[in-house]
């Protein structure tokens, strides 16, 4: 009996290899499990041996900062100068030197507001009034004209506030639209079937330039003589719409999903169309077409920098203007990489969001 408690003793005391546990483990199954996998993994290596440090050392430490084009010309590092020296032009556009703290403050409410929408437990009536009441004042400090703040025209609008602008409103207007027209598709009158058929597959396929362009020179032409519609307001309708047909389709994909005996449990209750779409179809197929509706709604909100085509002086415009001076030609890589982070920063915003929404939804 004492031999074998000595034998378990010893036994439990083995510990497996140090080269199967830990670091050095994960990397023998990972990273060099096989000659095939060796050869990648060493191919991988060198490349980023190749590519980063001289990246590091451009963008970071051979850089510019703070300094005039002259300088970032004669310097081999990045030139970042071109981002700081005409960040509030890039920021802002044309608006008013002087009054650019209103934009700054419209951002900050609809940033607030996003932020405070993201938790579900918000998601009441006081919520929406919420939303009602910062609209108005987000409106009121970009347009002016009460109060005491100096009118500002929408044609000085410009940068991020109008990127955002036509973002967050063209697709937070564009969802419900796209729930109707998929709701439309599949109903049985014939005449709503059809009309939702058609504006589908028309909007579906033609690009958003085109409609972009037909709201800004095609459109004006058949309203009556002394009658104007906003420039803004016309690419902000055609982003909608674009948008609301590609959101039709994965919503109607989400509702195809819904085994049939929902409907029927549905009318076993009585319920009528409006709300056995309402409490019990919708909330089912919603949760079924997050993914896909994310990945439509990041696609749209690229998708808004298209708005430069027709003389719109977006994120992307401002930019282009301050790369035509020619004492920053020459740097749009800089100026782009830029864009691409904030362009990045509000895609991931979504893509997490969404992916917390799945998790909450989860049953």
């Amino acid at each position: 009996m004492q031999r074998k408690a000595q034998t378990t003793t010893a036994t439990d005391t083995i510990k497996p290899p140090i080269t199967s546990v830990g670091v050095i483990g994960w990397m023998r199954s990972n990273l060099f499990n096989g000659w095939f996998n060796t050869f990648l993994t060493l191919l991988v290596l060198y490349l980023l041996w190749k590519t980063v440090p001289p990246f590091v050392r451009w963008a970071l430490v051979d850089s510019l900062w703070i300094s005039d084009g002259a300088a970032c010309q004669k310097s081999d590092g990045a030139c970042w100068s071109v981002i700081t020296a005409n960040l509030r032009f890039i920021t802002f556009g044309f608006f008013p030197h002087d009054l650019q703290w209103r934009p700054l403050l419209a951002m900050l409410i609809l940033i607030a507001m996003l932020f405070y929408s993201r938790n579900r437990k918000h998601w009441k009536k006081s919520l929406a009034y919420s939303w009602g009441v910062a609209l108005i004042i987000m409106g009121l400090l970009m347009k002016g004209g009460l109060f005491g703040l100096a009118p500002v025209e929408s044609s000085q609008w410009g940068g991020l506030p109008l990127t955002l602008l036509l973002s967050v409103f063209g697709l937070t207007a564009a969802y419900p639209l796209g729930v109707v027209l998929a709701l439309g598709r599949r109903s049985r009158m014939p005449a709503i079937k059809m009309l939702c058929v058609i504006y589908i597959e028309l909007i579906r396929g033609v690009p958003l330039i085109s409609l972009l362009f037909m709201s800004s020179v095609v459109f004006p032409l058949f309203l009556p003589e002394g009658i104007t519609v906003n420039k803004i307001l016309r690419a902000q309708v055609a982003i909608i719409l674009f948008t609301a047909a590609y959101i039709a389709e994965v919503v109607r994909g989400g509702l195809q999903a819904i085994p049939k005996g929902q409907y029927e449990a549905a009318e076993s209750l009585g319920l009528n169309y409006v709300q056995t779409m309402r409490l019990i179809v919708l909330p089912q197929a919603l949760k079924i077409m997050i993914p896909p509706t994310v990945s439509v709604l990041i696609s749209a909100f690229k998708d808004t920098s298209l708005v430069v085509i027709i003389a719109l002086y977006d994120l992307l415009k401002t930019t282009q203007s301050v790369l035509s001076d020619p004492q920053w030609m020459g740097f749009s890589a800089e100026a782009y990489i830029f864009i691409a982070f904030i362009y990045f920063i509000c895609c991931f915003f979504m893509s997490d969001y969404s992916r917390r929404l799945e998790k909450e939804l989860e049953t």
